[in-house]
């Protein structure tokens, strides 16, 4: 199969995994698939014997052009994504402090505001491309807040954090790699600057908690420190926009697929939290994570050997027939069950709640102000990519 196709459309390779004895091994990720739900929550409840150390695979290595504009920067430093045991913990404290129910809360009058401003900025011109205009720009906004940044830096910042992902996951002339390195080292280099400004000075923001953590003390950072936050922002930055985008895009598109679906949702609006759910069931934000076999083990009857890598798609757990009645099917009516499109163990997503915090808010909004809203387009494509779940367009009309 042609890699684009299959991470355009997942789901008939999950579906023919989770059929098959044993796993599945998948020429287009290099890995072995874990397709099923409890064989999903077992990895992710083992991290002593399936490691996070290569969690993401690039699809394409920089060439030498970028690489050398990229040792300009501040980059090649583990980040929580890819850590273990107790580096792991460490790095993941300022993140849940961070990202804490309490720092949400406080976080969503200007999530309110945003959102309201977004979509009154559009509410009149009978239409508008979804993606561009909200589903991007909120989490942006929002993540740029909780972790301090002048607003006048958040656009260049997310851009920058954009960029590293085009990088490893887009194929780019050398020339486009060179743009793309810059911007990451710009990137950098303005988290840096954050930092060692909130050294002096701390606030009330997640670079202050990455810097109090990550670098105990009143010195000066160490060039070593510095780096270790700049990584982890960057790292945040990213994971903090496009979780929440994806999960604005394919909610709002499974809703009106299924007109029934909206219309109830206008009716019973105490059905949006269950809506949120489903749209992170049915597709989930980010796919999945590799992981690596640390040691000798069996796993669904499939031996297992050390260095040997699994894709362990939360995604394919979400369309399990074991777990959910017609699977295939979007319905905010399902029954509750807690899924496992936001990871689980260890390395469970630590914005979960802040990204269905953010889309709670959208579809209160949309119901109040668009009822009639419908899609423009049903033609709809999604990106090539198992980072995130989302529509590279979606053209709304109301």
């Amino acid at each position: 199969m042609n890699p684009q196709a299959f991470y355009r459309d997942p789901y008939p390779v999950y579906a023919e995994a989770r059929r098959a004895r044993g796993l599945t091994f998948v020429p287009e990720l290099g890995a072995w698939l874990v397709s099923r739900r409890e064989d999903v929550r077992e990895v992710l409840s083992k991290p002593e014997q399936f490691s996070s150390a290569r969690a993401l695979r690039p699809d394409y290595l920089p060439g030498r052009a970028a690489l050398s504009e990229l040792v300009k920067g501040f980059g090649g430093v583990q980040a929580v994504l890819t850590a273990d045991g107790e580096a792991h913990r460490r790095l993941r404290r300022p993140l849940s402090r961070g990202l804490s129910p309490a720092r949400v809360a406080a976080a969503l009058p200007f999530v309110t505001a945003r959102a309201e401003a977004l979509i009154g900025s559009f509410a009149g011109d009978g239409q508008v491309e979804w993606m561009e205009a909200y589903a991007r720009p909120l989490p942006a906004d929002v993540i740029g807040h909780l972790i301090g940044f002048d607003p006048a830096d958040t656009h260049g910042a997310i851009r920058g954090a954009q960029r590293a992902e085009d990088l490893l996951f887009t194929e780019l002339t050398e020339a486009e790699q060179v743009d793309a390195a810059k911007e990451i080292v710009a990137l950098q280099h303005l988290l840096d600057g954050y930092a060692r400004a909130r050294r002096g000075d701390p606030r009330d923001d997640l670079i202050t908690e990455m810097v109090r953590d990550l670098a105990p003390g009143s010195d000066d950072l160490t060039l070593d420190q510095r780096k270790e936050i700049v990584s982890n922002l960057q790292n945040l930055l990213l994971a903090g926009h496009l979780t929440a985008t994806a999960l604005l895009g394919t909610v709002v598109l499974n809703l009106l697929r299924d007109r029934r679906q909206w219309e109830l949702l206008c009716e019973k609006p105490e059905l949006v939290s269950a809506a949120i759910e489903e749209a992170a069931r049915f597709e989930a934000p980010i796919q999945g994570f590799r992981r690596t076999v640390t040691t000798k083990v069996t796993l669904s009857g499939t031996e297992l050997n050390e260095n040997d890598v699994l894709f362990v798609a939360f995604a394919s757990a979400g369309r399990d027939a074991d777990a959910n009645a017609r699977p295939d099917e979007f319905d905010i009516t399902r029954p509750a069950l807690r899924n496992l499109s936001f990871g689980h163990g260890p390395h469970g997503c630590p914005g979960s709640h802040l990204a269905k915090e953010q889309v709670r808010i959208t579809l209160e909004i949309l119901i109040r102000d668009l009822p009639g809203l419908r899609l423009a387009r049903t033609d709809v494509t999604m990106a090539p990519t198992l980072i995130h779940r989302s529509p590279e367009e979606l053209f709304l009309a109301w």
